[in-house]
């Protein structure tokens, strides 16, 4: 299983990896996150990066990491800019939940494919919602869920 990194702004990094605890509690072992303050200088950021990534590097062998961070140009990714080295470990940004989880489910896929995966889910993830209930459809008061009130209306 590939590693997976999440580095944000406080305190994004650590509330990610805590959405993916609840979805995939055993694999936590392999989600690593640090949480960029206004108060570390950008070297310090670094160092800390540096350490967790090696430990997470460690812990998954020769299978590689993906870093996760939340928005390109800013401290987070410009810090794993400087840590990845294409081969064993690549970036993403724009890190949202549907990523996380997707990467999560095909973690044990190559790093290449890993991050094909990661794109998809962020992308297939953000949409519109329509409205709880359509518009032409009416309140029954007294209904019951799964009364079939007039068959010919329902919008399927």
């Amino acid at each position: 299983m590939a590693g997976l990194f999440i580095i944000a702004h406080a305190p994004l990094a650590s509330a990610l990896r805590v959405a993916a605890g609840h979805a995939f509690p055993d694999a936590m072992q392999a989600v690593e996150a640090l949480d960029v303050t206004p108060q570390l200088a950008p070297d310090e950021i670094e160092a800390q990066a540096r350490v967790l990534l090696d430990r997470l590097l460690a812990a998954q062998g020769d299978r590689g990491a993906l870093i996760l961070t939340d928005v390109f140009g800013a401290t987070p990714c410009n810090v794993a800019q400087r840590l990845a080295d294409g081969a064993s470990v690549k970036i993403v940004t724009g890190v949202n939940v549907p990523m996380l989880w997707r990467t999560i489910n095909y973690a044990d896929e190559p790093l290449d494919m890993l991050v094909a995966r990661a794109l998809a889910g962020a992308t297939q993830g953000v949409l519109q919602v329509a409205p709880a209930r359509p518009q032409n459809q009416t309140q029954n008061v007294g209904a019951r869920p799964g009364d079939d009130l007039d068959a010919r209306h329902h919008q399927q």
